[in-house]
């Protein structure tokens, strides 16, 4: 069974920044788009941002110039700089696939709160 674990969270301040890191434990990592989600409370979990095997990456207009995602296939991980963040980012953050994977569980995701 694949596991995602999801570390990096926390409290930052408005204009603040976190790392976000995923560790997947699938050999063959290498070969999935992967992305990040972010589910506000009270709301669906949300695709914010996806990264292609080939590195190629794509962002939801809410975060576009703030986050960056980048995956290290070394170490089967998938991270997400977000930079200048806003109130609107606070949250859960979880990684998957791209679309998220029919036979993977979510991990417990990381919490991101932004506040002053």
């Amino acid at each position: 069974q694949v596991q995602l674990v999801e570390s990096g969270g926390g409290l930052a301040q408005p204009g603040g920044s976190l790392r976000l890191s995923c560790t997947v434990s699938s050999r063959i990592f290498n070969l999935y788009p992967m992305a990040w989600y972010h589910q506000a409370p009270g709301k669906e979990r949300e695709l914010v941002a996806s990264i292609n095997s080939d590195s190629i990456a794509n962002y939801v207009d809410s975060v576009k110039g703030r986050f960056t995602i980048s995956r290290d296939n070394g170490n089967t991980a998938v991270n997400l700089q977000m930079n200048n963040l806003k109130p609107e980012d606070t949250g859960v953050y979880f990684c998957n696939t791209n679309p998220p994977h029919p036979s993977w569980s979510w991990g417990q995701g990381t919490q991101v709160t932004v506040g002053s």
